[in-house]
């Protein structure tokens, strides 16, 4: 399930993983039992599955007896989704300001381990797990030899994210895919903690405890470690 590659160093089963999102996608996830995975070009980075411009020249010089060669890989995005969780020990503040509004959301933190067990064999979509590595795109190669790798490498500028993604090719599936899709995951397996927004009021993490226990989820909530008290 992982993506084999001696260029990204994927992390070990125990690494944390997180993922922030609002109240209303967590509860359409926990009522779907699903993750909704995003078709890789509509995500707001127009580079996403792309080449860098080393590679796109090396491209098009292999491609000249294949002119539709480059057509059929910008078509391939169409196919490939994607789910991205961010690999971090601890909170990230810049993950809550980027993820949530108005000084609500949660975080699930979860590891590589549980997010491998989760996904299992029952999918009727095959799932990959790999990690981005993030490069110069003027200068750097984005390599040739799997078919997710474009999708793997990001520029510089988006290090902040230290991205993990779940990952499938669905172009077997003979599909249109709109804005992405859903597919199944065991939530028990996959959830560890459920973070409250730091900035939350104390009712909304009560809302958040009743609706869990309405659902029958009993994971552990704990409020944000980012608005603890001061010792001074």
């Amino acid at each position: 399930m992982y993506i084999p590659n001696d260029q990204i160093s994927l992390p070990d089963n125990d690494t944390i993983v997180w993922k922030y999102m609002d109240l209303s996608k967590f509860l359409d996830m926990l009522l779907c039992r699903q993750l909704f995975m995003s078709r890789s070009d509509k995500f707001e980075d127009q580079y996403e599955g792309t080449f860098s411009e080393p590679t796109y020249e090396e491209l098009k010089k292999l491609s000249e007896d294949n002119p539709e060669f480059l057509n059929h890989h910008k078509y391939h995005r169409k196919n490939v989704v994607i789910n991205s969780w961010h690999i971090n020990e601890y909170e990230s503040f810049a993950m809550w300001q980027i993820f949530t509004k108005n000084n609500e959301g949660l975080a699930i933190q979860s590891t590589l381990g549980r997010m491998q067990e989760a996904l299992g064999p029952e999918n009727r979509y095959e799932q990959h797990i790999g990690a981005v590595k993030y490069i110069d795109y003027k200068r750097e190669y984005v390599p040739l030899e799997n078919i997710f790798f474009p999708f793997l490498f990001k520029r510089k500028s988006f290090q902040y994210e230290r991205e993990v993604r779940i990952i499938a090719d669905l172009s077997s599936h003979n599909m249109h895919i709109n804005e992405g899709v859903k597919a199944n995951v065991d939530i028990h397996k996959l959830i560890d903690k459920i973070y409250i927004h730091p900035k939350s009021e104390n009712w909304y993490k009560n809302l958040v405890i009743q609706l869990m226990q309405q659902l029958g989820f009993d994971f552990e909530i704990e409020k944000s470690d980012l608005e603890s008290d001061i010792l001074i």
